[in-house]
């Protein structure tokens, strides 16, 4: 059974019937107009990505006040990186249109 029973198949399950949601291995009915929400790997996921976010924005804030000639080449480096991939993605296309030769 899934996370949610509305009822035994072949009953008619009015509305005003709040549903049912199975909980550690109870059954718990919701009030009239409430949500489940599921915190588990996904809600992880979204915080280890907000901890690697605010660590590289510490990182290169550190960078840029402690060394600003190094933190300038790292971007030219991370810009010249861009520009190259964008310039190949170009050239894959215009090959492409001109019929794969």
């Amino acid at each position: 059974m899934g996370a949610w029973a509305h009822g035994r198949m072949g009953e008619k399950n009015p509305a005003s019937i709040a549903p049912l949601v199975i909980q550690n291995d109870r059954r718990v009915t919701l009030a009239p107009g409430s949500r489940v929400t599921r915190q588990g790997r996904g809600q992880v996921a979204v915080n280890a990505k907000k901890i690697a976010v605010y660590v590289l924005v510490i990182f290169a804030l550190y960078v840029i006040i402690t060394d600003p000639p190094k933190a300038a080449d790292w971007v030219q480096i991370v810009f010249q990186g861009i520009s190259d991939a964008a310039k190949s993605v170009g050239d894959f296309f215009t090959w492409l249109a001109d019929g794969a030769k």
